[in-house]
């Protein structure tokens, strides 16, 4: 782990004393997303109420910039062009726009919040039932060197458990984050975060702080000046 990555870690600790003792976790949870990534796989991330919130937040946060700007290469632009305007038409205006889009988009690093399918959670739930919301997801989508990131403040949340059960099952790579006691979740996953609280709002607010320096380590080590 680079010195400028290792930062954020850092001042999480000072900033926060109270999660301290959960570095080492949080540098384990790092390093299993870098070779998600590294691998070309996904993250996929689930939750219910302000954890689904949560998976939306953390989504946010990787795929556009969050404290970086993220440009897209030059030599990835003139590729973009270059497929684009192979076997068309000349259209100089079209090619113009396209080129104007990418001086403003941005790079990002692939996030999929299973929260977000609202047509198809409602089906999974009246067809299937809804501890299988997210697992039907996983099923469709989950691939090998994947990582499904699951969120929990109890740790019993069901459709959360079925789906880091599957996804195990599955080969994919799987974290939890949660509260103190951890509940059923402490138990499936390969990592499980646990912040020091034990009240909802107050396992939130932990969890908060917790993602937002994972997203930070992210964004600094693949679009850092040292990346």
């Amino acid at each position: 782990m680079r010195q400028d990555v290792r930062n954020h870690l850092d001042e999480l600790g000072r900033r926060l004393p109270v999660l301290q003792p959960m570095l080492g976790d949080l540098a384990d949870a790092w390093r299993l997303l870098v070779a998600c990534f590294d691998q070309g796989g996904r993250l996929m991330l689930c939750g219910n109420g302000g954890s689904a919130a949560d998976c939306e937040h953390i989504a946010g946060e990787l795929l556009k910039g969050f404290n970086l700007k993220r440009p897209v290469p030059g030599q990835d632009k003139e590729t973009i062009l270059l497929r684009y305007a192979a076997g068309r038409a000349a259209d100089a205006a079209a090619r113009s726009d396209l080129e104007a889009a990418l001086e403003r988009l941005q790079l990002g690093l692939p996030a999929i919040p299973l929260v977000s399918q609202a047509a198809l959670g409602s089906a999974v739930a009246n067809d299937l039932g809804a501890d299988l919301v997210y697992a039907q997801q996983v099923m469709a989508l989950g691939c090998p060197g994947d990582l499904l990131l699951g969120i929990s403040t109890s740790g019993h949340a069901q459709n959360v458990l079925q789906a880091v059960r599957l996804a195990r099952g599955l080969g994919l790579t799987t974290i939890g984050l949660t509260g103190a006691d951890g509940g059923q979740l402490a138990r499936e996953p390969d990592l499980c975060l646990r912040v020091p609280a034990s009240r909802t709002p107050d396992v939130q607010e932990l969890h908060l702080p917790v993602y937002h320096t994972l997203c930070a380590m992210l964004e600094q080590h693949y679009f850092g000046l040292d990346a």
